[in-house]
């Protein structure tokens, strides 16, 4: 069966309004991406007359599920010789939250719980729902604290919030003060925000086949890019703590190093930061800082024809089995991100990224 999409826009179910259904299209991008602030849309309609203005509340659905909700950003009204084009652009609610500045006046947010923050920040934001924010478990505690855990991890050095300071949007507030604790912070299709882990383990709900001899395939192109420059054989971490200079690293009055070792590597390349705040545990922030390099350093990318198997519609995080013997992987992987596309030369297609399971940065 042909792919269904269809852009609701100004539809309002608790009222009863319908809305504009649109549901014929010459082409389209539909993005998700767990590592990218915001989910983003274009479609150019195939009745370029139909009257849309920015602003507008929307929902786009892929065979009847739901799988962005947004706002209209920006419409492009084209005329020429051939004719008058109309394409319509947006971005999920995160999308909002990207340029929405935080505003005086500015707390001190280092005793305050990561709920609290959100919900205090959130308050002011349009079309969000604050009492449909997802926590996942474990997100309880405050940024500065002495005791040492797994959920007061960042993923860098420069990753650290105490107070917020003018110039910040709440996107990047918010999203630091999650990583602290080694959360994501997303939206999901349906509009609710999510504060979580990618997963990091599961049985694959999906399949990609590419063998040397043509059967069962149903992969039209892979891209698989496999680098080093950034990675590296060992990490450390030194715990520097509050108050010490760098240069008295030697003097044994900091808290033991965090190292992570990635036997993988194919040779000796030692990578060193000093990490200044105290809340960290620099073991767990070796491991993340690790597990960024090596996330970056793998790049899968793999293109099906249409936008669903065996009925379900192609969805982040979510476990896929890739069995390539062109490249040479066989293994599960996690998709983190998905594009449904059409144009005239391809037809709806839908592009897939996939990587290690379970990574937060």
């Amino acid at each position: 069966m042909p792919d269904k999409v269809e852009l609701r826009i100004g539809a309002d179910v608790k009222n009863k309004i319908p809305g504009i259904k649109i549901k014929h299209f010459l082409s389209y991008q539909i993005d998700s991406d767990l590592y990218t602030p915001a989910d983003a849309f274009r479609l150019e309609l195939a009745n370029p007359e139909t009257e849309i203005k920015h602003g507008s509340l929307c929902e786009v659905f892929i065979n009847k599920k739901k799988e962005l909700t947004g706002i209209i950003d920006k419409i492009h009204r084209k005329v020429s010789k051939r004719g008058v084009s109309l394409a319509v652009e947006g971005r999920d609610y995160m999308g909002l939250l990207v340029d929405f500045y935080c505003e005086p006046p500015w707390p001190t947010v280092s005793n305050m719980k990561l709920q609290a923050l959100a919900l205090r920040l959130l308050a002011n934001v349009p079309f969000i729902n604050r009492k449909d924010i997802i926590y996942q478990q474990n997100i309880a505690g405050k940024l500065k604290s002495t005791k040492k855990t797994t959920n007061t991890v960042l993923p860098d050095p420069a990753q650290r919030l105490s107070q917020i300071e003018p110039g910040q949007t709440i996107f990047e507030v918010l999203k630091i003060y999650a990583l602290s604790r080694g959360l994501l912070f997303y939206c999901q299709p349906d509009g609710k925000l999510v504060f979580g882990r990618p997963m990091a383990k599961g049985e694959p709900e999906y399949s990609l086949q590419l063998h040397k001899e043509d059967y069962g395939n149903n992969v039209i192109e892979s891209d698989v890019i496999d680098d080093i420059s950034r990675r590296y054989s060992k990490v450390t971490v030194m715990g520097q703590q509050q108050g010490c200079q760098s240069t008295v690293l030697a003097a044994g009055i900091n808290v033991p190093p965090g190292i992570k070792v990635d036997t993988e590597f194919p040779f000796y390349k030692p990578f060193v930061c000093i990490d200044n705040n105290d809340s960290l545990s620099p073991k767990e922030h070796a491991r993340l800082l690790m597990e960024k390099q090596r996330r970056e350093g793998l790049k899968m990318r793999y293109i099906v024809g249409r936008h669903s198997q065996d009925g379900e519609n192609w969805a982040i995080n979510k476990f896929c089995h890739v069995s390539d013997e062109v490249q040479g992987i066989d293994g599960d992987y996690l998709i983190y991100g998905r594009t449904f596309e059409l144009n005239k030369k391809d037809g709806p297609t839908t592009r897939l990224k996939l990587g290690l399971p379970g990574v937060v940065v």
